[in-house]
């Protein structure tokens, strides 16, 4: 089962994890996701940070017989950890890993204490006077949690931090406040499973991000390599996960924020060489082999948009349209039982509240 299906890159991962021979199952909040009807069976499912999401996904991972999950995005990362205990597989890091990267502040306190090179790092609460003209770039404010992308600003002076912080819409103790690194940005895949030992590291320098990674190339960098390595070591991540980090002005690794689940540029890290999704899907649920280390420089990625075509009868079998449906008393969620790309009837919609 992978999760967010409407996500730019998911489409991609669905259709690469069919062609190497998994049943895939796609979930998502939006009928208009187009993962779901690339996906053998689609549903929709509640927002991963609502009380109904861990039931929906626990009775669908039954009544689909799922022998493993692989979420996506970070609202949902604590709740469905908790389909393991049903003895489905989640390709997730270990629980204190995530929360620890859920909480960007107690993320970065716990990487220095290791030694692990970080932006020096606030709370706004706790911002000191003067620290912006230690830090001749900048300073970056942003949401202490949530997806890195959203609610990020740049402060350039001081006078500017108290607006910032009161136009937020946030607590200035759940913002915090970082030393902004101007040099090259990475975002590295690191590739690792329950034994602990890092099977591949995978950077890849950033040329354009918007909201997600649109432009990337994967490059050879020691030092990158050795600090994603320090994470596992220190913080025992013993799953897929994600670092972002930019070079300071001596070319030394910055973490500004670690994503406890699989990049979204992994197709990138395929492309490479290192094909970890459907790698540690393999090992996670069948004793697969392990991962090598051996990928191509120089490979670069460029997000676009394209197109799948079907039969419109298949398109007709899905059972919803992609248009959403809206409620007789216009609020609550629906969820349409599933969308299928072969041949089983659909099942009736089921509303929730």
């Amino acid at each position: 089962m992978v999760t967010t299906a409407g996500s730019a890159p998911t489409p991609g991962t669905i259709l690469h994890l069919r062609e190497h021979g998994f049943r895939v199952v796609a979930t998502d909040v939006d009928p208009a996701a187009p993962g779901l009807y690339l996906a053998d069976r689609g549903y929709l499912v509640p927002p991963g940070d609502s009380e109904a999401f861990l039931p929906r996904m626990r009775s669908l991972c039954a009544e689909e017989q799922a022998v493993a999950v692989v979420p996506l995005v970070d609202e949902e990362l604590v709740r469905v950890g908790e389909l393991a205990k049903d003895g489905v597989a989640v390709l997730l890091p270990r629980l204190d890993f995530v929360t620890t990267c859920l909480d960007k502040y107690v993320l970065m306190q716990q990487l220095e204490d290791a030694g692990i090179g970080v932006p020096r790092t606030w709370l706004a609460s706790e911002w000191p006077t003067g620290a912006a003209d230690a830090s001749p770039d900048g300073l970056i404010v942003k949401p202490r949690s949530g997806r890195g992308s959203r609610g990020v600003m740049v402060v350039d002076s001081t006078r500017d931090m108290a607006r910032v912080v009161s136009e937020s819409g946030y607590a200035a103790d759940e913002l915090i406040v970082q030393e902004r690194v101007t040099g090259p940005e990475y975002t590295v895949s690191v590739v690792v499973w329950r034994d602990g030992d890092v099977q591949a590291v995978v950077p890849k320098e950033v040329l354009l991000k918007q909201g997600v990674t649109k432009y990337a190339i994967t490059r050879r960098n020691p030092e990158v390599v050795r600090t994603c390595r320090a994470v596992q070591t220190a913080l025992r991540a013993d799953g897929p996960f994600n670092v972002q980090l930019c070079l300071d002005g001596r070319g030394r690794p910055r973490v500004f924020e670690i994503n406890p689940r699989f990049s979204s540029t992994a197709a990138l890290t395929v492309a490479a060489g290192v094909d970890e999704i459907a790698g540690l899907l393999r090992q996670a649920v069948c004793d697969g082999p392990r991962l090598d280390d051996e990928w191509r420089e120089g490979v670069a990625m460029v997000r676009r948009w394209t197109d799948e075509f079907m039969p419109e009868a298949r398109f007709a079998a899905h059972g919803i349209s992609p248009a959403p449906a809206p409620s007789s008393s216009g609020a609550g969620f629906a969820l349409p039982g599933s969308v299928s790309t072969g041949d089983q009837p659909p099942i009736v919609p089921v509303r929730a509240r």
